[in-house]
């Protein structure tokens, strides 16, 4: 799984469709835009705004009629290289046009997506063009001074509340709460085209602290099989209490401390919401 070279792109794609799915209506995305007549293209994605209103969700804010997105995976930094580029683009796909300002300069936005601050080129950026980035809170950068509006997003920084499934683009997730969580989410949205292709993504890219989460969950059904087998025969929690060995309980103290849902934790042992709760208030 490690030597498989992941394409963060599409599922890019997906995750942006996904966290503006209550606005797509109101636009159009298109992925590699063919950028001139000639042959050239561009590995960056374009939005176009159909309508004439404000996109509510904090990453769509500084939208306007034409918008850019440059996308760089976790393993990738955004250059000064990588801005001028993009630029550029910017600049090639708004005078590539049959009619003069037939795209308007004035409703040309871009964006810049990483997961690392780019601390180099927003040096530069300050000194060589005299833009300034201001925070906007929520992992969310504007570039300041520029004709062009710009912003910056660093995808750890973003809030899961708006963003989860482009903060979930990573490739540290860790294995306990934070993976259960995007398991229970995926599972809402399992039967999408759009979930399916960032989840496979993601757990491709996650794979090891996947296997990690998978082993724990079959380690602890296995470890309390005959106990808990044992303790439903006979029908009351004293089973519980007595039948199950000290280590074993403090593994389900562990899970509680560390977080787990009673959901996941009876998925994985066969408790009962009872059996949680009081495993949990004795905790207390």
């Amino acid at each position: 799984m490690k030597n498989t070279k992941l394409q963060w792109h599409p599922a890019f794609s997906a995750a942006l469709r996904i966290t503006l799915q209550d606005e797509l209506e109101y636009l159009e995305m298109w992925e590699e835009y063919l950028l001139s007549k000639k042959p050239l293209q561009m590995d960056i994605l374009i939005i176009k705004k159909l309508k004439d209103v404000p996109i509510r969700k904090t990453i769509g804010r500084i939208f306007r009629k034409h918008n850019i997105i440059e996308y760089k995976s976790p393993g990738d930094s955004l250059s000064i290289n990588d801005f001028y580029k993009v630029y550029g683009y910017a600049c090639i796909y708004q005078s590539d046009t049959d009619r003069i300002k037939d795209v308007d300069p004035q409703e040309l936005t871009l964006t810049f997506v990483c997961s690392r601050y780019p601390r180099n080129l927003l040096k530069h950026l300050e000194s060589a063009r005299r833009i300034s980035t201001e925070y906007q809170g929520g992992g969310i950068y504007y570039l300041q001074g520029d004709p062009f509006p710009m912003q910056l997003l660093i995808v750890p920084e973003l809030t899961d509340t708006e963003n989860y499934w482009l903060q979930s683009m990573r490739t540290d997730l860790q294995a306990g709460k934070e993976i259960r969580k995007l398991m229970c989410e995926y599972e809402k949205h399992r039967k999408s085209k759009d979930y399916a292709a960032v989840m496979d993504l993601i757990t491709r890219a996650n794979w090891e602290q996947m296997e990690v989460e998978k082993r724990m969950c079959d380690a602890l059904k296995e470890l309390f099989a005959e106990e808990l087998k044992e303790a439903d025969s006979k029908g009351r929690t004293e089973g519980i209490q007595t039948g199950i060995q000290q280590g074993k309980r403090e593994m389900i103290i562990a899970f509680l401390k560390a977080g787990a849902e009673n959901k996941i934790i009876k998925e994985a042992t066969g408790l009962s919401e009872e059996q949680i709760e009081e495993i949990r208030r004795e905790m207390e």
